[in-house]
């Protein structure tokens, strides 16, 4: 599944937010070479935070599947930003790093960084397979419970 993906969006009926606004000193993308660099993009939708405060505490593990599945939405619609409008050039997804606000002793961080893994590879199929880091932290921008990055390699002359 090399192309089609526009398709596969509409297919799937995924609805894309508007790219978030950075609140400190960065872009929400950076492409060098073949490679596009995602910033980190936390749980908002359009500028709200359905999902702050800690897995473990204030969420359970289906709140924060959900969470991270925000964010790889939010990671997508900076990703068709970065390629001019179009998913198209998307050849493939390198890397998925999340970050999960969570209490010191939860012990679920993996399964919820699924929730943006499990997108990538259903929007995306075989090209959505990724490495990947999932690390449990003690606070995000915002209060957030996710945060996730990613980085994408476009085909070749895209």
């Amino acid at each position: 599944m090399s192309a089609g993906f526009e398709a596969r969006l509409t297919e799937l009926a995924l609805e894309l937010p508007q790219v978030p606004v950075p609140i400190a000193n960065f872009r929400p993308w950076r492409r060098s070479g073949d490679l596009i660099f995602l910033a980190g993009q936390v749980c908002e939708w359009n500028g709200t935070l359905p999902y702050a405060g800690k897995l473990g505490i204030d969420h359970d593990l289906d709140a924060g599947i959900a969470a991270a599945r925000l964010c790889g939405l939010n990671l997508i619609a900076a990703l068709r930003q970065a390629c001019g409008g179009s998913l198209e050039a998307v050849d493939h997804c390198v890397r998925l790093g999340g970050f999960v606000n969570c209490d010191p002793a939860y012990d679920k961080v993996p399964m919820v960084v699924n929730g943006a893994s499990d997108l990538m590879l259903e929007l995306f199929g075989e090209a959505g397979a990724h490495c990947r880091t999932a690390v449990g932290v003690a606070s995000l921008p915002r209060c957030a419970a996710v945060e996730v990055e990613a980085v994408f390699a476009l085909r070749a002359g895209s």
